[in-house]
């Protein structure tokens, strides 16, 4: 390698010029060319053979038979520690004074292979013009190649690259060679019988013409963290597909509530809100529907668990309840037919699920609402502008116990009042408790269901269940939630009913 010496301060340059004489000559070129020295090593690149920027600010100049870059034309010797560390063809050499003590002969070497082993890679170059190449130790054992073997050579490096990414590594290198700035790309490997996600950074290194004569750079294995990603993704991707399939059974289960002409006297709005993690999509369902003798079937239950088997009991016990009304049994026997099912039903499967409901009968003519429950929230009255929550008649969760029985209550609706039935996704929230979400719910009922006194009977019964919704803090992020609001279109006929509160 030829060319001319870059200029290089010396002690008795100008010593005669300056004021300060020969030692503050030095002290100030040192100061002064410590920047034009980067800038030199730069420029002189591999015609004189590296630079070395000395601790104590001298700049001195590298043998030609070690050239900055090893393996460009040469065959490069071991690389003494003082050399480990390279910036673009300076070396930094590490200080042996000021306070530090003097490094071992081995210890930056081993301390730059432990740091490749942690980080998973290693550094690499081709020389353009042979193809031959030079690799630091990690890159044998990401291409799980013996060193007695050697490097790979840059014209067979395809070879052991995925036939799908070698357009990525075709781009990689010519994109490389054409500028001066470093580039990037990922592709798959085939070492033995294995394969490997690494990343490879490359620069390209020019001769003193101007043409790049060999590429370096840096080889990451990233296996682990893209096996992660795509593990995540397809994790995602099967989840937002059982959601989806969760949601068409739900539907498919559960429709959408559609009026009816036998329901003339009342006004009746359903929510159904699903969790918003996919995997805490539940067993909350609603029923509404006229009876043959005029009375209207009202419901909300919920059965525990999560995910296709909550869903499924969910069907049976909601298909039951259908069933056992056309009977014509109070309230509070078909609570007891229910919790008999889900302790003993056969062919039910419930195992060791549970379920909580409430079960009732509003009667539209005489505005009178027979209900009773099984380990449910109470519904929520509003009327005048005043929300409040019903007595609870006693009865324990469907599944607990077999010899308990199931009591009746009763209330009489008037004109304009709103009766809410929900399940506990609405009030429950993750660290709050479930008496301030009651009060909450209560609070909110009062504000989004109350209806105008000078507008419609119906009032906006369909978005004051969303006005209710918005009100809690939304869909619940951990339970799904049913909500079914029943409001009289015109007043009750005369009743005589001591036992049923006003």
């Amino acid at each position: 390698m030829g060319g001319p010496q870059p200029h290089l301060p010396r002690q008795d340059d100008h010593q005669d010029d300056h004021p300060d004489g020969p030692v503050e000559a030095h002290r100030e070129s040192g100061r002064e060319g410590h920047q034009e020295a980067h800038r030199e090593g730069h420029r002189a690149g591999h015609r004189d053979g590296p630079l070395t920027l000395r601790s104590d600010g001298d700049l001195t100049s590298r043998s030609p038979r070690r050239p900055a870059l090893p393996g460009v034309g040469l065959d490069p010797e071991p690389m003494p520690a003082d050399e480990a560390l390279r910036l673009g063809g300076v070396f930094v050499e590490p200080p042996t004074s000021r306070g530090r003590p003097p490094r071992g002969p081995g210890l930056l070497p081993t301390q730059l292979t432990h740091a490749q082993r942690l980080g998973g890679m290693g550094w690499v170059e081709w020389n353009l013009r042979t193809g031959k190449g030079i690799w630091s130790e990690h890159v044998y054992v990401i291409f799980d190649r013996s060193p007695s073997d050697g490097p790979v050579r840059l014209h067979d490096l395809a070879a052991h690259v995925d036939p799908r990414d070698r357009t990525a590594l075709d781009r990689l290198l010519w994109t490389a060679a054409q500028g001066r700035e470093p580039v990037q790309a990922e592709f798959r490997i085939h070492p033995g019988a294995g394969a490997r996600d690494v990343c490879m950074v490359l620069d390209a290194v020019f001769g003193p013409e101007g043409a790049a004569t060999a590429v370096h750079g840096v080889v990451q294995d990233i296996t682990e963290r893209r096996s992660t990603e795509r593990a995540m993704s397809e994790a995602r991707a099967r989840a937002a597909e059982e959601r989806t399939v969760m949601l068409a059974l739900r539907n498919a289960i559960l429709p959408e509530f559609a009026p009816s002409s036998d329901l003339s006297r009342v006004k009746i709005a359903v929510r159904y809100v699903p969790a918003e993690q996919t995997a805490r999509l539940g067993g909350d369902w609603y029923e509404a529907a006229p009876l043959p003798d005029g009375r209207l079937l009202l419901a909300v239950g919920d059965v525990s668990g999560h995910g296709l088997p909550a869903i499924a009991h969910m069907a049976k016990l909601r298909h039951a309840l259908v069933g056992l009304t056309m009977t014509g049994r109070s309230a509070d026997a078909l609570l007891d037919w229910l919790n008999e099912l889900v302790l003993h039903g056969a062919g039910a499967s419930f195992e060791d699920a549970t379920a909580t409901a409430v079960v009732g009968h509003l009667d539209p003519a005489s505005g009178v609402f027979t209900w009773a429950q099984a380990g449910h929230p109470a519904p929520i009255l509003v009327r005048d502008g005043v929300a409040r929550r019903l007595r609870s008649p006693s009865g324990i969760l469907l599944g607990a116990d077999r010899d308990l029985p199931y009591e009746l209550a009763r209330v009489r609706l008037r004109a304009r009042d709103v009766l809410l039935l929900f399940t506990d996704g609405l009030v429950e929230r993750r660290g709050r408790d479930i008496g301030v979400g009651l009060d909450l719910a209560r609070r909110a009922a009062a504000e989004a269901l109350a209806a105008d006194p000078y507008g419609d009977l119906d009032g906006d019964l369909d978005g004051g269940l969303d006005r209710l919704l918005a009100a809690v803090g939304g869909p619940n992020p951990d339970d799904d939630a049913c909500l079914l609001a029943v409001r009289l279109r015109e007043g009750p006929r005369a009743v005589t009913m001591a036992a049923c509160p006003v």
